[in-house]
């Protein structure tokens, strides 16, 4: 039998996770195709260029992920989240994709992403606790 050492770090190289997401991405890739992944990200400034409120996650496999949504506390409220949303879907569209999905665990973004047309399909309960995670998708 050949020798194998397991390891757990909180500290892993760059190299070693260029690796693994290198053989991770082939080995997809070989079994349904290429993923066309793309970043996309929405960013609202104001006047002065500050950044107010944004989206940032990316397109694959015809899907829109939207990893994270901040809204600057003065701006909530305001429709901000589901005009970014959007702006996010309608390039997401462009690119091909035909869904996308969303998790929270914040009671208001969960209402804001169902206002957006979102649905849950899935859940975890203490995550963080106290707290559901909720995961939510969209046709487009």
């Amino acid at each position: 039998m050949t020798y194998l050492a397991i390891s757990v770090t909180e500290t892993p190289s760059a190299e070693d996770l260029a690796l693994i997401g290198g053989r991770l991405t082939a080995f997809n890739e070989a079994d349904v195709g290429p993923a066309d992944r793309r970043p996309l990200a929405v960013v609202v400034r104001d006047e002065a260029g500050a950044i107010v409120a944004g989206t940032s996650g990316y397109t694959a496999w015809g899907w829109l992920y939207v990893q994270w949504l901040w809204v600057a506390e003065e701006q909530r409220g305001s429709g901000l989240a589901g005009r970014m949303l959007a702006a996010a879907e309608a390039e997401a569209r462009t690119r091909g994709c035909h869904g996308a999905y969303i998790d929270t665990f914040s009671p208001v973004a969960l209402k804001t992403y169902q206002r957006a047309g979102y649905a849950p399909f899935g859940a975890l309960e203490d995550f963080p606790k106290g707290r559901t995670r909720t995961f939510l998708q969209k046709r487009l």
